[in-house]
């Protein structure tokens, strides 16, 4: 399981990292983020989560007023005019384990993320704070960019800041200059057990897509934990975000959680321990346990619906 939200709120505040933090209600695009934090000053980001055709994985965090051009940045990577392109919608939750919509150089915290690359645009450094969502996108957090590089450091990461918009000629005599960025590492995602309807992308915070998945605004997946590297494909790897889009799957995913829980802690010391009070006890720690990680996947189920919703509603006024 990926970290949390209030896990990552914690860590921040254990570095000494100064952050703000702003709720609102669940944001699928910048336009809809900067009705509640726009008016605060500082830089609103958009954050795009790419792979190329080795299967390595990049996060791109850029100003939202900065322009991204694909096509010149894959070949600024060495990869070619068309050697980058979106996630798939599966690789959210299964190597970055954030919901839909999530999309945040803070998900590099994860282990399952550790081969992902990171570009930040130099614009950030411009900025006296800049917004970011800390793994959940109803909540955004602003800081400095020496913050953010002090929170990076911290998970061993060399904050590159570079300049998104910049065109410069790749040739014989004029290597890329950003080849340096790109991962040593590739990762597969495991064969979904079936399909899940992939969303079209709305366009702001977030983008996901590949060549078999569509392109969506990446907002409400579940964590996951099947990440391979590419030498290690799992035959038997499921599709970990069917639960969220089958009620029945997602009920049957808590109640596993709540019974595997209530199996640790009937142990017999805990009984010996506690006696006629062990009921109580395992309340509580169930309580302390899981509240934030049900949590997490009540508001995965929410955006997924919403998600659904916004494209049926579409989908039918296309029609």
């Amino acid at each position: 399981m990926g970290y949390s939200k209030e896990q990552l709120l914690a860590r921040l505040q254990d570095l000494k990292i100064e952050f703000s933090k702003h709720e609102h209600p669940v944001v699928m695009t910048v336009e809809a983020q900067a009705k509640y934090v726009g008016s605060m000053g500082g830089g609103l980001s958009k954050n795009l989560f790419l792979k190329d055709k080795k299967h390595r994985y990049y996060i791109v965090c850029a100003l939202a007023d900065t322009k991204v051009d694909m096509k010149v940045l894959s070949q600024r990577l060495g990869l070619g005019k068309g050697g980058l392109r979106m996630a798939p919608e599966e690789a959210l939750p299964e190597i970055l384990q954030v919901p839909l919509g999530s999309v945040t150089p803070f998900a590099l915290v994860n282990e399952s993320a550790r081969d992902v690359g990171l570009l930040l645009d130099k614009g950030f450094k411009t900025q006296e704070r800049c917004f970011f969502h800390p793994l959940s996108n109803d909540m955004s957090i602003s800081l400095n960019a020496n913050d953010l590089d002090k929170f990076l450091k911290s998970i061993g990461r060399d904050p590159a800041y570079v300049d998104l918009e910049a065109n410069p000629t790749v040739g014989k005599d004029q290597p890329p200059d950003l080849a340096a960025f790109v991962p040593s590492s590739s990762l597969v995602l495991p064969d979904p057990a079936e399909k899940t309807a992939s969303s079209h992308n709305t366009g702001g915070n977030n983008v996901t897509a590949s060549s078999n998945s569509k392109p969506v605004a990446e907002k409400a997946v579940k964590p996951a934990k099947n990440v391979h590297n590419i030498k290690d494909k799992s035959a038997n790897a499921v599709n970990t975000s069917s639960s969220f889009t089958d009620a029945e799957k997602f009920v049957e995913e808590i109640l596993d959680k709540i019974s595997a829980q209530i199996l640790s802690e009937t142990k017999d010391g805990s009984i010996q321990e506690h006696g006629e009070e062990l009921g109580t006890e395992i309340a509580n720690r169930l309580k302390k346990c899981c509240c934030s990680e049900f949590k997490n996947l009540a508001t995965m189920f929410k955006n997924t619906a919403y998600t659904q919703g916004f494209h049926a509603g579409r989908a039918s006024v296309l029609r």
